[in-house]
């Protein structure tokens, strides 16, 4: 009967919180404008507010260079040499040494890991060459802020 209980409780606690939502959300609407036409809706770009796509397109500019950052570093780690923990080299190394010593599991975990860790080069390459048509759109729209 504990998980009854629990269900239910959860359940209404749901409910509850839906009904808070929706009181929460009717006086906002009441307190809009009665005028409807056109002319009473001001265009975001006109206004000091901005939009979320506005607000988003910002915070992704903002945060393209760590992106960057941490995808180059990724996969200076991956071109690493055989010494660097991480690095497709050194996992191919440990491939080699477990396939001379007989121990086939390892082998075929450690090549499954190759594998996944060589497709991960590719994957970054494609989404780091995104991400500099990201910096480009960024740099030529103020930073995602729009035209100022």
């Amino acid at each position: 009967m504990p998980t009854r209980r629990a269900t239910l409780t959860s359940a209404f606690a749901g409910i509850a919180l839906t009904g808070a939502l929706i009181g929460a959300s009717t006086p906002a609407s009441a307190a809009a404008p009665s005028d409807s036409s056109p002319s009473a809706s001001a265009s975001p770009s006109t206004g000091a507010t901005k939009t979320p796509a506005q607000r988003e397109a910002k915070a992704v500019c903002a945060r393209a260079p760590r992106v960057d950052a941490r995808i180059t570093r990724a996969l200076a780690r991956l071109h690493g040499p055989a010494t660097e923990r991480g690095s497709i080299a050194r996992l191919q190394k440990r491939v080699d040494i477990a396939k001379a010593a007989g121990n086939t599991a390892i082998e075929t975990y450690l090549n499954d890991r190759l594998t996944t860790r060589q497709a991960m080069v590719g994957t970054l390459t494609t989404r780091l060459s995104d991400l500099k048509a990201v910096e480009t759109w960024c740099s030529a729209n103020n930073q995602g802020g729009g035209a100022s």
